[in-house]
């Protein structure tokens, strides 16, 4: 496909699945456990491949490194230690990248229990960025404390980098995305991004 210049349009164009992401970090996890990448290289294309929105962005984290074919199914040793490593390297990306690097989401105060984020004016968090839908994700109170859901955006919500699908337990510390624009989650009356 390298050589041929409409291929490489018809590439660029083609968006990118969950499953061709998930790919691409099993491969970049695999490059870092061999020493092949530092782990400042390996947290920055991590960061790129959650963002990226096209196959051509998911070949170029690969493109300097021996044995690229993600395209071929993933063992699932490399499967599974990506599922149970991801908190882990969460917590120790937020310790490398200062939390100024991202603006605060901190938990709305008062006694409303449910709230809407989105780009629409309507939403009680309006995060007017083209990637984020019109009403894009769902924030509840609990007594337990703090649930997210996406509410059908076309970009998705990440939570620590794990794709959004039903409500799931938020807290302190945790990073969220809603299409490209990225939070750290913060506690009551912290000041930070949003409006």
């Amino acid at each position: 496909m390298a050589g041929n210049p409409r291929d490489r349009w018809r590439q660029d164009r083609q968006r990118v699945s969950e499953a061709d992401r998930d790919q691409v970090i099993d491969l970049l996890w695999a490059r870092y456990d061999e020493g092949r990448l530092s782990y400042d290289t390996f947290a920055l294309r991590l960061e790129a491949a959650l963002r990226t929105r096209s196959r051509a962005g998911l070949d170029a984290l690969l493109a300097d490194l021996p044995g690229r074919g993600w395209g071929r199914a993933r063992p699932a040793a490399l499967r599974s230690r990506w599922q149970q490593g991801w908190a882990a390297l969460a917590s120790r990306m937020t310790r490398a990248w200062p939390a100024a690097a991202w603006p605060v989401l901190a938990f709305p105060a008062g006694q409303q229990s449910r709230f809407t984020i989105g780009r629409d004016r309507g939403c009680d968090m309006v995060l007017p960025d083209p990637t984020v839908s019109r009403w894009h994700a769902g924030l509840r109170r609990e007594p337990g404390g703090w649930l997210l859901d996406d509410l059908g955006s076309t970009n998705g919500t990440l939570l620590n980098g794990w794709r959004v699908r039903a409500w799931v337990p938020v807290r302190d510390g945790d990073l969220v995305s809603f299409g490209a624009v990225t939070f750290v989650v913060g506690p009551p009356g912290v000041t930070g991004g949003g409006r």
